[in-house]
């Protein structure tokens, strides 16, 4: 039976590993719910359901739109008054991934909420039914509606943080370099931006040179749509504090990090990189651990406001991680 249940465990990583790795020739929107459990093997390697801390608020799928992907997850302190917000958008190629995968937040709930902090996890529509640019739309729908209604969770409108990863952090990005995406649906600008692992910041750049075919499926083959959805490109303007944060294992992200903060401080952003040895799925996951690396990313956050700060410094409350399992 051990033998058994250790093959089993690898045949299901390899499984996961390659759907994820190929995303880009997965199958129709109608297979959506395989395509999100494989994300959730290939980030976590198992489906269990997330650890989160004893005694916070759950919101599960919060309409932000008529399709069933437009949907957030709210996590928030059982007593929240005024508290800052993260936003996250989870990773997956732009075609498959889920707001409640273990890997995209349990972590960050475990360390931001008992802070004082609300998370906030969202879906949006995917491929092929819908491109990046639409996308990027979606997040800016969910980032207005989030705000709408953030009061009555105790948060404050005013204090959001957009975070995203990997095809996530390419979104955000995008919304961090044309805001009116936002701005123009009604959003309230918001205190800054974290990409983690995005190597799709210079779209055009990478549809010119060799690449991966999930990018075909992605971004087509016009090019005044590669501008469109390229954070590179769209970049003009003085905008929100930016850190983009890189896997060095990787051979495309911390360059492409590099080259778009550097446009960002040019136009007078307050924008950095953070690089670190880890994998672009580490990236993700370890966000919240103790570590030097959540450490890193919280000397950022402290620098986007002074409630974020105080949280950070002074408001944590050390709270037994327990196994809760809400349902949807």
């Amino acid at each position: 039976m051990i033998r058994f249940d250790a093959l089993m465990f690898r045949t299901t990583m390899l499984v996961g590993l390659v759907l994820a790795c190929q995303c880009a020739t997965a199958g129709p929107s109608g297979d959506a719910p395989m395509q999100r459990r494989a994300v959730v093997v290939d980030e976590q390697g198992d489906m269990s359901p997330a650890t989160l801390p004893a005694g916070i608020r759950v919101v599960r799928d919060v309409a932000y739109g008529s399709d069933a992907n437009q949907r957030f997850d709210v996590y928030a302190p059982a007593h929240a008054q005024d508290a800052p917000v993260i936003l996250m958008v989870h990773g997956g190629g732009w075609r498959i991934g889920d707001k409640a995968a273990r890997g995209v937040i349990e972590n960050k709930v475990a360390r931001w909420v008992p802070r004082g902090f609300i998370v906030i996890s969202t879906n949006y529509r995917l491929l092929p039914s819908t491109v990046p640019l639409q996308q990027a739309q979606d997040v800016a729908a969910a980032l207005v509606a989030a705000q709408n209604q953030v009061s009555s969770w105790g948060g404050d409108r005013h204090k959001f943080i957009l975070m995203g990863h990997s095809s996530g952090a390419h979104l955000v990005a995008l919304i961090a370099a044309e805001p009116s995406i936002a701005i123009r649906q009604g959003a309230t600008p918001w205190l800054g931006t974290i990409a983690l692992d995005s190597a799709a910041l210079d779209v055009v750049q990478i549809m010119q040179s060799p690449h991966f075919p999930l990018y075909d499926k992605a971004f087509g083959s016009d090019a005044t749509a590669w501008t469109a959805a390229s954070p590179f490109q769209q970049l003009s303007a003085a905008g929100a504090p930016f850190l983009g944060v890189c896997s060095s294992l990787r051979k495309d992200s911390c360059p492409q990090a590099h080259q778009f903060v550097d446009k960002a401080v040019s136009l007078g952003t307050r924008a950095q990189v953070l690089e670190q040895p880890l994998t672009h799925m580490q990236i993700n996951q370890q966000l919240g651990t103790t570590s030097d690396y959540t450490t890193q990313v919280e000397a950022f956050m402290r620098g986007l406001d002074p409630a974020v700060a105080r949280l950070l410094d002074d408001g944590y409350r050390q709270v037994a991680a327990l196994p809760v399992v809400i349902s949807r």
